[in-house]
C-alpha cells in the first residue's frame, strides 16, 4: 500500500512533537487521511517535518494513545477511524486545532443534556452530608465565582455516589477552567450563577429530583447562550 502524504508546514521549533500531532490529526479528523491509509514511515515523516526521529517518535505516541492511529510493528503506520477508536482526550486535543469553536459547542450541547440528569440522580440520593458540602461550597466566601461553580458541580456529582457521573463531569470541569472566562468575565452571567446555586441547593435539600434537573437545564441553556455570544462579541473585535 502506498503510503498517504503528509502536509506538513514550518514549524515553529518549539514543542515540535505537538505541532506534528496537531497536524496530523487535523488532517485525519477532517478526513484527508482516511480510516485505514497508511502514513508514511518515521524516516519520512522526520524528513518531511524537517526534524529528527526522536521527535516523531514522541509524536507517535501521543497520536496512538489518542486511537488515531495504529502502529503495525513490521507493517507501517495507519491511520485509525476516530469516530469508533476516539476518547475524550481527543476532544480535549481537538480543541487545539482552528476549528475548536465546533468542538466547543459541541461540548456545551452534550453538557446540556447529560448535567441535568446528575443533578435529578443527586437530589434522589443526597446524604446529609453531601447536602451539609453542597451548602459549605456555596457560602465559602473565599473563591471566585467560577472556582465555586466548579465546586457547586463537583458535589452535585459526588452526590449521586455515582462514580461514571464523578469522573465524567471532571472531562466538563477541565474545559470549564479552560473557556470559564467566556463567561464569567460578564458580571451579569455571576449573578445568574449566584441565582442558580441558591436554586439548585433548595431542589437538592428538598430532594426534589425533577426541579434539580429543570434548574440545571435552565442555567445550561443560559450558560451556552451566553458563551456563544461571547465568542461573537469577541470575534467582531478581531475583525
Amino acid at each position: 500500500m502506498v503510503a498517504r502524504k503528509i502536509t506538513a508546514r514550518p514549524l515553529s521549533r518549539s514543542r515540535l512533537h505537538e505541532e506534528i500531532v496537531t497536524i496530523i490529526q487535523k488532517q485525519i479528523m477532517s478526513g484527508k487521511i482516511a480510516p485505514g491509509d497508511k502514513l508514511p514511515t518515521e524516516r519520512e515523516l522526520a524528513e518531511n517535518f524537517n526534524v529528527n526521529r526522536a521527535t516523531v517518535r514522541e509524536a507517535l505516541r501521543k497520536l496512538e494513545n489518542l486511537d488515531l492511529v495504529e502502529i503495525r510493528h513490521g507493517d507501517g503506520l495507519y491511520a485509525k477511524n476516530y469516530l469508533e477508536s476516539g476518547n475524550l482526550d481527543l476532544i480535549k486535543a481537538a480543541l487545539n486545532t482552528s476549528g475548536r469553536e465546533d468542538i466547543l459547542f459541541n461540548i456545551l450541547e452534550a453538557r446540556r443534556y447529560i448535567v441535568p440528569q446528575i443533578a435529578y440522580l443527586a437530589a434522589q440520593r443526597r446524604t446529609q452530608e453531601d447536602l451539609d458540602e453542597l451548602e459549605k461550597v456555596i457560602c465559602k466566601e473565599n473563591l471566585t465565582m467560577m472556582e465555586r461553580d466548579i465546586k457547586v458541580h463537583q458535589t452535585i456529582a459526588r452526590a449521586t455516589h455515582n462514580l461514571l457521573c464523578t469522573i465524567g463531569l471532571n472531562f466538563f470541569n477541565q474545559i470549564y477552567r479552560d473557556y470559564g472566562y467566556l463567561y464569567f468575565d460578564n458580571e451579569r452571567n455571576v449573578e445568574r450563577s449566584r441565582m442558580f446555586h441558591n436554586e439548585i441547593y433548595a431542589a437538592v435539600k428538598n430532594q426534589k429530583p425533577e426541579d434539580a434537573r429543570r434548574i440545571m437545564r435552565d442555567v445550561m441553556i443560559y450558560a451556552e447562550e451566553a458563551v456563544k455570544a461571547s465568542l461573537e462579541s469577541n470575534n467582531l473585535k478581531k475583525e
